[in-house]
């Protein structure tokens, strides 16, 4: 199916090359910060030397600007090739249907169409502008993290080594029980816009016949079983949240507590404990992303087959 949609990228092709490109220069720069922090803790403040403390507080400024100028520039890259996608994947859709034979006109319904032509493709729309971004942001910070976390107290990492795995397999088993949640609610959109649709072209009847109130409760039945569907699906999604904050929590206070009885020891210097704490926050918050997009394509890959 993936195969199928990368084609409607079409002309905004570049946008969607530039937009990762943007995001691994924005990402590069945020991970190096923590450890050029923790270098002015542990060498130019341990040892009183302002001239190496105000050289890599520079260092640090500068890296700050250019990671919120490429951040910025990915977002408009990713928005703009986002909607030109899901501008010619309308384009196409609406195309098909003027195609359709009176056997596919009778297989879907005009509801079900207008479902696919705007909330389907919106879904979808956003998935490709998380996947730009999002997707490509949270492996490349969570390898670069990691890698330096590692590097500058391994038998501390081996904390969130235990942490992930954890989160890893809660996400999982919530993913796989709210996708068919979905499906169910899209048909319950479908089913909606169908009387919408009906009672708004034959309002001449309703009202010459006096159905108002017939009308007005089927719809409000139609609102209700949406409304309930939905509920049902995202009261599965929104578990994702407290089990990431969680681990979270309890990895920092993991760390706090074995990295302070390491500084005690004299085996950990404290900027290497404060690096090494905004390490993690990275790793996690590049966790909580994944998540994030996880979410997105569980909701947008009933959308994707649809369309």
């Amino acid at each position: 199916m993936i195969k199928k949609l990368i084609p409607f990228l079409g002309e905004y092709r570049r946008y969607a090359v530039l937009a990762p490109l943007a995001i691994v220069c924005e990402t590069v720069l945020e991970v190096l910060i923590p450890f050029l922090m923790a270098r002015i803790i542990d060498v130019g403040i341990a040892s009183g030397n302002m001239d190496y403390v105000l050289t890599v507080g520079g260092m640090m400024a500068a890296m700050a600007v250019l990671a919120l100028v490429f951040g910025a520039a990915a977002g408009r890259f990713a928005a703009m090739a986002a909607t030109g996608y899901a501008k010619n994947l309308r384009q196409s859709l609406f195309k098909k249907v003027q195609e359709f034979s009176f056997s596919n006109m009778d297989r879907f319904s005009t509801a079900s169409l207008i479902t696919r032509l705007t909330t389907d493709v919106t879904n979808t729309q956003n998935v490709v502008m998380l996947m730009l971004r999002m997707l490509v942001r949270a492996p490349i910070m969570l390898v670069c993290a990691t890698g330096i976390a590692v590097y500058i107290n391994t038998r501390l990492s081996l904390v969130f080594f235990v942490a992930v795995p954890v989160l890893a397999a809660g996400l999982s088993i919530i993913m796989s029980k709210a996708f068919p949640k979905f499906q169910i609610m899209l048909k319950h959109y479908d089913k909606l816009n169908k009387v919408v649709q009906e009672n708004l072209a034959a309002i001449r009847v309703v009202k010459a016949y006096v159905r108002e109130g017939f009308e007005n409760d089927k719809f409000g039945e139609a609102a209700e079983q949406l409304r309930d569907s939905q509920r049902r699906a995202e009261k599965l999604v929104i578990f994702t949240m407290p089990l990431m904050q969680a681990v979270m929590y309890a990895t920092m206070v993991c760390i706090v507590w074995f990295g302070g009885n390491m500084i005690i020891a004299g085996t950990m210097k404290p900027g290497e404990l404060l690096g090494f704490l905004s390490y993690v926050t990275q790793i996690l918050m590049s966790l909580m992303m994944v998540a994030m997009v996880f979410i997105s394509i569980v909701i947008s890959k009933a959308s994707v087959t649809r369309i």
